[in-house]
């Protein structure tokens, strides 16, 4: 156990307190002597009076402080994301990859030739592995065309996708 000595005003006060906590208690000490000072002339006959002074000022400063911690409002909590617009992409995500999968399955089938009366337009040349030209049915680049137009539309409704989320 140590002991601190506080002036306070014209008087000197001897406090016990732990070991290790001497400086903690010069320095409230201090606070309630600065207090004091603030008294100047106004100060009552009594010492103890003008300690019960000062120590009201100590209340009204701290009651002062949590009327402001009070005050600040804690953060507001986020707003739920709007999800529609996520929503809405994985729908188109959800199409586009069903109508990727029955163009698949279509080329998958042997193709037949086309139902309608359109004229055929003709062989388009592709090239293999070793740069050779080789023809393909014209039902077949039709087809070759919009499975190329599902994947790039999948491609963009992906980005969108993970844009939004993201951003969310």
């Amino acid at each position: 156990m140590s002991t601190v000595t506080l002036s306070i005003g014209p008087k000197t006060y001897t406090v016990a307190c732990a070991d290790g906590q001497e400086a903690h208690i010069r320095a409230l000490g201090a606070m309630i002597a600065e207090k004091y000072a603030q008294l100047g002339q106004a100060r009552a006959p009594l010492e103890a009076q003008n300690l019960l002074f000062a120590g009201l000022f100590m209340a009204d400063e701290l009651d002062q402080a949590r009327k402001r911690l009070a005050e600040i409002a804690e953060p507001a909590p986020a707003p739920e994301p709007d999800t529609a617009e996520l929503d809405a992409a994985r729908e188109t995500i959800a199409r586009l990859e069903t109508e990727l999968a029955e163009a698949r399955e279509a080329a998958a089938r042997p193709s037949s030739p086309p139902a309608t009366d359109a004229p055929a337009l003709g062989p388009v040349p592709q090239f293999d592995l070793f740069g050779e030209a080789a023809a393909v049915p014209a039902a077949d680049a039709e087809l070759a065309a919009r499975l190329e137009a599902l994947a790039a539309a999948a491609e963009a409704s992906a980005a969108a996708l993970e844009a939004a989320a993201a951003s969310a």
